[in-house]
């Protein structure tokens, strides 16, 4: 079972692990695998991420460029013009906590200056180290994610000897690199990039030895939501995964996991509350008399 964690966002702490938390998906792009175009419309985006907030997201993640296997990057400019009105909206409207995901400086800073609290970084600063010197500025938060190559080649043929234990070596090493560069480790959450040069096998091996994360002290977050994996299991075209994504999202909790990501957060929120009432009850409820054997 996970850890209680504490984490830092421009000087207030958050204490994970008492519950799991919801990062509503935000996609402002037209190629997103499940969502993509539905949401491109910047006053549609708000209304969107109000949605999610009403329905339990504790955290809006606005996306202006689709990561997608295979997928291009797009200039950073026409990513920040797609976000930036979308932060902007949502921190008019509401306290909870967004998240830009992205992996370039331009639109992570623009993003905070709009009011953004968290940079979710897809390359764990990978692909510009100065994100962290960025977050460490401005007292963000930043989550850093696994992922073996780039989104456009991922998906060719990667490979592991022990996928967890890579996984862990990776993200313990980021850890210590984000302290170097003056970014404190409360402000950092990570994620094991579930499909993200993953094959299968390497999701599930993932998701069952979740707990080998736990000993980085870092709250975990998972994207599991309507992913490939998923439908591989199930023969089933995204629209048809949400009972796979609640089935994953349970066990990721189970296995330690802090934050879920996902697209249908009134679905999942009521899944894991039932999940969490049940792992929370005690095991044994019988009378301390009936035990001693003094009720019969």
């Amino acid at each position: 079972m996970r850890n209680t964690t504490v984490f830092q966002v421009k000087g207030r702490a958050h204490h994970l692990g008492r519950r799991t938390w919801l990062m509503g998906i935000v996609n402002v792009t037209p190629d997103s695998f499940y969502d993509g175009g539905r949401y491109l419309d910047a006053d549609r985006a708000v209304e969107h991420g109000l949605r999610l907030a009403a329905e339990g997201a504790d955290i809006l993640d606005i996306g202006g460029e689709s990561t997608r296997p295979g997928s291009d990057p797009i200039p950073a400019e026409e990513e920040r013009r797609r976000v930036v009105p979308v932060v902007t909206g949502l921190r008019r409207e509401t306290n909870r906590l967004i998240s830009v995901d992205t992996s370039k400086l331009e639109v992570a800073a623009a993003a905070l200056d709009a009011g953004a609290d968290i940079i979710n970084d897809i390359s764990a600063f990978s692909l510009d180290p100065r994100l962290i010197l960025l977050a460490a500025e401005k007292d963000a938060g930043f989550i850093m994610m696994h992922m073996k190559g780039i989104p456009k080649t991922m998906q060719l043929h990667p490979r592991y000897k022990n996928v967890v234990e890579e996984i862990r070596s990776f993200l313990a090493d980021k850890i210590e690199i984000a302290r170097a560069y003056g970014l404190s480790e409360n402000n950092l959450i990570i994620d094991p990039g579930i499909g993200f040069g993953k094959r299968l096998e390497d999701n599930l091996a993932l998701l069952n030895g979740l707990e080998a994360l736990s000993g980085l002290g870092r709250p975990i977050l998972l994207g599991v939501s309507r992913k490939s994996f998923i439908g591989k299991i199930l023969d089933a075209p995204a629209e048809e995964r949400l009972e796979g994504t609640i089935a994953a999202a349970v066990i990721g909790v189970v296995r330690g996991g802090h934050i879920l990501r996902v697209h249908d957060v009134k679905a999942v929120e009521r899944a894991i509350r039932v999940a969490e009432a049940i792992l929370n009850a005690p095991a044994d409820t019988t009378p301390n008399q009936e035990k001693a054997g003094y009720v019969h």
